[in-house]
């Protein structure tokens, strides 16, 4: 089974209007809304691929039906542990350019945060953890470190989709994947890029440090993967973007259904990019159709 963790999700609310004027009255021109959250979003794109997925984190509330009804319709399996306080609501505006206003996070209880620890107890060595995004302020500082611990114990691989220190600490658990973009990449290591191949050493830190691949999106100039002896780079796909929420997702949806059905992480890192481009393609996440259609438009290339 691969699961996803998402331990802050939200109902992405998404406005589209033509301009936006502070302090006055504005109109929308069309609006949607739909289930946020890194882990969730891998679930719903695994799950159109076919794969076997259950999503796991805290929902609460009016806002939290929402979300597990939404993917109980898509057919996506769920297990949430069920909140007192509301899950948030994060605002998109989209103008001529995008706005962003996320909301905090509710109040995960002690009661709470423990009842989803138990829950990764159960793991077994047959499993996959996807480990997504951001937490809400009321978690203790090391619960990402306490939830890797836990999925180490019991033989299980984990992704970690993260950044800063939990992406940090977390490499000497030998993660399967880390998944930084390029800017990330950089403010992990407090660095700047002017080029690829300034990449490259920073890249190769991150399977020094403990990873097992790296995977660096780059957006609209390709990606670079490493793995233990080789790096390769990757073409994407040409189309209009229409939407960059959730590409990053798709990608690790993407790469690790792939490596977990056939062991192939070029593979894998094909149909990572592939994925992510077809999200990035589309209004909501990528569909099947969309995705395979554009899996032979990904060229790998060995390079360093």
């Amino acid at each position: 089974m691969i699961y996803t963790v998402t331990l802050n999700p939200s109902i992405d609310y998404i406005v589209h209007l033509e301009k936006i004027e502070l302090g006055e009255l504005n109109r929308m021109d069309s609006d949607l809304k739909l289930p946020g959250g890194k882990g969730i979003n891998v679930s719903r794109v695994l799950h159109q691929l076919e794969h076997d997925t259950t999503t796991l984190g805290f929902i609460g509330g009016f806002t939290g039906h929402f979300i597990s009804d939404w993917l109980v319709k898509e057919g996506v399996k769920t297990n949430f542990i069920s909140i007192q306080d509301d899950t948030r609501i994060n605002i998109k505006l989209k103008a001529i350019s995008e706005t962003e206003v996320n909301g905090l996070g509710p109040t995960i209880t002690s009661k709470e945060a423990s009842a989803l620890l138990t829950q990764l107890d159960q793991l077994t060595s047959d499993d996959v953890v996807i480990l997504s995004g951001s937490k809400p302020p009321s978690l203790p500082d090391d619960y990402y470190h306490k939830m890797i611990e836990l999925i180490t114990k019991s033989g299980a691989e984990f992704v970690i989709d993260t950044t800063g220190t939990d992406l940090m600490n977390a490499l000497p658990y030998h993660p399967l994947l880390v998944k930084p973009n390029h800017h990330e990449l950089a403010e992990l290591f407090n660095v700047t890029f002017s080029s690829v191949e300034e990449m490259l050493p920073f890249g190769k830190k991150l399977i020094e440090l403990g990873a097992q691949y790296a995977l660096i999106s780059m957006a609209g100039d390709g990606a670079l993967f490493f793995t233990p002896d080789v790096i390769y780079t990757s073409t994407v796909p040409k189309g209009t973007v229409k939407n960059s929420v959730g590409a990053g997702d798709s990608m690790i949806a993407g790469f690790i259904g792939t490596y977990v059905a056939t062991n192939d992480p070029i593979k894998a890192f094909q149909m990572g990019v592939a994925t992510g481009s077809a999200t990035a393609f589309s209004d909501d996440l990528a569909t099947k159709e969309n995705i395979l259609a554009l899996v032979n438009d990904v060229k790998i290339t060995q390079q360093y």
